[in-house]
């Protein structure tokens, strides 16, 4: 099928589509799960009239694409932002049915959200919006059908809202919402999942190719991009492994390392640093106000093409951020090892380069993790929230990093050996990450409709 009106899905489509091909040659009867799984169960668009502290009325979108609920019930976020559009939300939808079924927990997928911003807004404005959009909501979500989580534009305040907003009107304490506060129903390293996951991931990558999954090591440059929750916490992960960060970067430009002629000036980024940026963000803050000795801010740019070493990228601020020039500059400053913390953080050129890379071998070779399996660790522990729902009980920190970092290693594993079995390759090329994590979220969701009778 065709979507020329939803390019973001349509895009997520095609790089499905691409990379099962040589699985579906072998496996000729998937292709009716295919055709069947790119369809949403359910699409649920609303009004949302809300009204601001002046006193007049607004109204805003309101979606919720209920995607795939072969292994759970529907999981996913809530994205708030002026972009938010039934193509951006079928996409992440989409690729969040197949994250979900990496991370081995019985999840389905879906996605939601709003175009309202809730960058400007008065703390009043923001809780009568959630109350109004929630008031919609609540009808079409539950513990056991639908329970979605926070994304772009959907922090701690607004969960908040969202929850209280269903506790009153459906008269229930009910595990509908994940990242919640601790003191009411959430889970400890929810807020740092995503962050800390994606760098558990790549470590497994890294121990494939050098036979040690550490980071700790200064000479160890990692290039993050965004600032917001998962490039913090990849970033606080990161330099307490010991690596050293040289980048993050917001809508309005990057912070990057200052160097001359090739080489680095002053230090990494330090903890001290990023918790200075999470303060500032959780404020409404930019990062352009950060002053940090040997660093500079580049107005209008992300950080790819900026820096002239760079070991592992990370990006970690929204979709299709590195373009196919940026992986070129990229692959140019060294880079080894690619792993997404945003949903489809990569164009399809950007991919194609990547891989490209990978396919040629050698030393200099590419490696590339896409996001449903590099940053899956966040819905993870949203999987794990819910369990902790159900039980009435709340695990200690070490527990859910404990099962953080064994989730992300069986994903890693299951798309490793997923390549190796379906993918051929030449001797001593790397298996293509991008392959492995789509055939094997593909089969385990196709596997799951057909036992219940959407496909034969």
């Amino acid at each position: 099928m065709v979507h020329p009106a939803e390019p973001e899905f349509q895009q997520a489509l095609n790089e499905l589509s691409t990379t099962l091909a040589p699985f579906l040659a072998q496996a000729p009867e998937y292709k009716k799960a295919l055709e069947i799984v790119q369809i949403p169960e359910r699409v649920i668009q609303f009004r949302v009239l809300w009204e601001d502290d002046q006193g007049r009325p607004q109204v805003n979108n309101g979606y919720r694409v209920q995607y795939n609920s072969a292994l759970g019930p529907y999981k996913g976020g809530l994205r708030l932002h002026p972009s938010v559009n039934l193509s951006i939300l079928k996409f992440l939808g989409f690729e969040q049915t197949f994250k979900n079924a990496l991370t081995g927990i019985n999840m389905g997928g879906g996605k939601g959200g709003s175009d309202f911003d809730p960058k400007g807004k008065s703390d009043n404005e923001i809780r009568r919006f959630c109350n109004s959009f929630m008031a919609e909501l609540s009808r079409h979500i539950g513990k056991d059908t639908d329970v979605p989580a926070g994304d772009i534009g959907t922090g701690a305040r607004e969960i908040g809202f969202f929850f209280g907003a269903y506790k009153k009107a459906r008269n229930e304490f009910a595990g509908i919402l994940t990242g919640k506060g601790a003191s009411w129903g959430g889970s400890f390293i929810r807020p740092e999942a995503t962050g800390y996951g994606l760098v558990y991931f790549v470590e497994h990558m890294i121990a494939h190719v050098r036979s040690t999954k550490t980071f700790n090591s200064a000479s160890t440059l990692v290039s993050i991009s965004g600032s917001g929750n998962v490039a913090q916490y990849a970033a606080l992960k990161a330099i307490e492994l010991g690596a050293t960060v040289i980048s993050l970067s917001d809508s309005k430009g990057a912070l990057v390392r200052k160097h001359t002629n090739g080489e680095y000036e002053g230090k990494g980024l330090t903890k001290e640093i990023v918790l200075e940026v999470q303060e500032l963000k959780a404020k409404g803050g930019l990062l352009s106000s950060v002053r940090v000795e040997g660093y500079e801010f580049v107005p209008g740019k992300r950080p790819w093409a900026l820096l002239p070493r760079v070991d592992i990228a990370l990006p970690c601020a929204t979709q299709n951020e590195v373009s196919g020039e940026e992986a070129e500059a990229l692959i140019n400053a060294g880079v080894k090892f690619v792993a997404e913390g945003s949903n489809m953080g990569c164009t399809q050129e950007a991919i194609d380069v990547f891989e490209t890379s990978r396919i040629q071998g050698g030393p200099d070779a590419v490696w590339y993790a896409p996001g449903k399996a590099a940053n899956c660790g966040g819905v993870a522990v949203s999987g794990l929230e819910m369990a902790q729902n159900s039980q009435r009980l709340t695990w200690t920190p070490q527990d859910v990093d404990s099962k953080l970092a064994g989730i992300m290693s069986n994903c890693y594993q299951n798309c490793l050996s997923t390549a190796q079995r379906w993918i051929k390759e030449e001797e001593g090329v790397l298996p293509s990450l991008v392959a492995g994590a789509n055939i094997s979220g593909f089969i385990k969701v196709a596997d799951a409709m057909r036992a219940q009778g959407d496909w034969w």
